[in-house]
């Protein structure tokens, strides 16, 4: 019986190559010179250091075209408020991935709704789809392609 998993994963490698770019990018730029900028990546957290909320814009710009340069998409990301203090100021950007429960609900639900002979079934962080027939479970590609979800998906396992 044909089926395939609904994911939303990221690609870590690309992520910190991403990143690494962009400490780069900012530690040879005029603007950014002696301000001490960086970007720290620790347990799924960017964190954004510079000396004023100015530049912590500026590097959350960096950040996301050095991220849609290796096509991760924005979507992964999740930025906190830009917290300042004395001698800077800080952002932290959360990386979410998986899918949650209430998620993996809703989806289910789309796909239930659109009434094709499909069974769909949520494993965990991932939602598995089976159906007789391949062109329904392509159908169901298609419509979650077209519904316009706050988390990047992938249709991986595809299974005949």
């Amino acid at each position: 019986m044909p089926s395939f998993d609904i994911v939303s994963e990221l690609n870590h490698h690309e992520l910190t190559n991403a990143i690494d770019q962009a400490n780069r990018e900012v530690t040879n730029r005029f603007d950014f010179k002696g301000t001490d900028s960086s970007y720290i990546f620790k347990d799924d957290v960017i964190t954004l250091y510079s000396q004023s909320d100015f530049q912590v814009k500026q590097m959350m710009d960096i950040l996301k075209t050095k991220l849609v340069k290796r096509s991760i998409d924005l979507k992964f990301l999740e930025a906190g408020p830009i917290l300042e203090s004395g001698k800077g100021a800080r952002q932290e950007v959360k990386v979410r991935e998986g899918i949650e429960t209430a998620m993996a609900k809703k989806i289910v639900k789309m796909i239930k709704d659109t009434k094709m002979k499909v069974q769909a079934a949520i494993q965990g962080e991932k939602v598995r789809v089976t159906g007789k027939k391949r062109d329904d479970l392509q159908q169901v590609i298609q419509m979650l392609k077209k519904a316009d979800l706050d988390i990047p998906l992938q249709y991986v396992n595809f299974r005949d």
